[in-house]
């Protein structure tokens, strides 16, 4: 019960990493507050916390709505005395628009996808923070994680995804620029392939999908990985040392020394081995190459280098 009497606020938690983070939240002893837009699936992940001896507060909040979001914090201030440790901006609305418009280029596509893609997984992260900053300097500490991606760096999916993801870990670091000297810590976390319930059905349970696709993810990390990732982070005493960076799950499972909840040890995306096994021709070489060459972070930025 490590993060006993602490508040936590969760957005998008009805379903997918968010759930799995609230799930974690909770049963190390924190007070976590969950958003979404549906009230049965919110009821749903709250009971589950239930059941495990957790404490969780389901609230209807659309991420989009800008006063749906000042009168969350609103009850916050008045059920918690304005207590914030932990804010993780996790909603996204975006899925499966991107997978129902999977190979069409951003001409062919409605322009409205940018907004079913971006208004809840940017513009409402970063009016929860600017709420969530507002307790969390009055008090002077606390920890906002925003949820992002690979997409942040080179392109997955469609234009409007990458360009999202690049301002969640843009918006993680000035955020973090400003609210450094109060105390406040602000970072982006990038889970690796996620076994999440939309992810099983749109790869892993198809037919007409890429193979090294569908085995990446069919491998890949619990929904409550990244929770436990976030309760360690919370934890560490050196945590302001982190502030404004990118981080990976794979590097805070070897940083704190954990494994995923089912026991396996976590995808190491960086590893030379385990890159080596995605490039068919030199997919032999990873037999040979051992596990803990990794690649330097910095190597990650050059190879997307665009001076």
């Amino acid at each position: 019960m490590s993060l006993s009497g602490w508040v936590c606020v969760v957005t998008g938690a009805s379903r997918g990493i968010g759930k799995g983070i609230a799930l974690q939240l909770s049963e190390a002893g924190a007070t976590v507050y969950i958003t979404g837009r549906q009230e049965k699936t919110l009821k749903q992940t709250a009971a589950q916390v239930n059941e495990r001896g957790g404490k969780c507060v389901p609230v209807v909040c659309d991420s989009t709505k800008d006063d749906d979001i000042e009168a969350f914090f609103e009850r916050i201030k008045q059920e918690q005395g304005g207590r914030l440790d932990i804010l993780v901006n996790n909603a996204y609305a975006g899925v499966q628009n991107i997978f129902e418009n999977t190979e069409k280029k951003f001409w062919e596509t409605d322009p409205s996808v940018w907004d079913s893609i971006n208004n809840a997984g940017l513009r409402g992260h970063y009016i929860f923070s600017v709420h969530g900053a507002r307790l969390m300097v009055a008090q002077g500490r606390g920890l906002i994680v925003t949820i992002s991606s690979l997409g942040g760096l080179r392109y997955i999916f469609n234009v409007a995804y990458g360009v999202g993801k690049a301002a969640c870990d843009r918006l993680a670091a000035d955020m973090a620029w400003e609210l450094k000297s109060r105390g406040v810590a602000s970072v982006s976390l990038w889970p690796g392939a996620v076994q999440t319930e939309l992810i099983r059905q749109f790869i892993v349970e198809k037919e007409d999908v890429n193979s090294l696709l569908k085995e990446t993810f069919a491998s890949g990390e619990t929904t409550e990985l990244s929770g436990k990732c976030i309760v360690n982070l919370a934890k560490d005493k050196n945590l302001m040392a982190l502030t404004g960076k990118v981080l990976m799950t794979c590097d805070l499972a070897k940083r704190y020394g954990f494994n995923d909840i089912d026991g396996r040890s976590i995808t190491d995306y960086t590893s030379l081995k385990y890159l080596l096994t995605r490039v068919p021709y030199l997919s032999w070489l990873s037999a040979v190459v051992p596990s803990f060459v990794r690649i330097p972070r910095f190597v990650l930025t050059l190879a997307n280098g665009r001076f």
